[in-house]
């Protein structure tokens, strides 16, 4: 099916779209990561650290155990991109938080994004403002279970 064409795409061929966009975003941010010595995972952990987050949400982020946490947590930590935090709520409760270095390397990153920077360079003010509104629209949706 053409960008023109004005047939009404099925469910699977969205998916499929979706599917095809993401890998090709996680590939890219891949490399970005690792321009920067950080493997996917450990630069997805700082791109979730707008605030302090406790370690077993980052478990859940992350969809893995809260033992493999603690590991890439201990290796961001050793280079001084996140610091272990106690929960003012509940001490027990470790918070991970991104430094300032954790902050900019993340930045960076995204900054460093080549190919998708280079996909949404091609749409204009309009196509941009209205994909930004649909995707606002489904993210509710695909994060209520996150």
């Amino acid at each position: 099916m053409s960008a023109t064409t004005s047939e009404t795409p099925t469910k699977l061929q969205l998916l499929e779209l979706l599917a095809a966009i993401g890998t090709a975003q996680w590939r890219d941010f891949a490399a970005a990561a690792a321009h920067h010595g950080l493997t996917s995972t450990q630069a997805k952990v700082l791109a979730q650290l707008g605030g302090p987050l406790p370690m077993r949400a980052l478990a859940t982020l992350l969809v893995c155990d809260a033992l493999n946490v603690t590991g890439i947590v201990d290796r961001l930590e050793a280079r001084g991109l996140v610091r272990r935090e106690p929960d003012p709520a509940d001490r027990r409760v470790k918070n991970v938080v991104a430094t300032d270095e954790g902050r900019d390397v993340i930045r960076r990153v995204r900054e460093e994004m080549q190919a998708t920077h280079g996909a949404l360079d091609t749409l204009g003010a309009e196509d941009s403002t209205t994909l930004y509104g649909l995707l606002a629209r489904l993210r509710p949706g695909m994060e209520k279970d996150a």
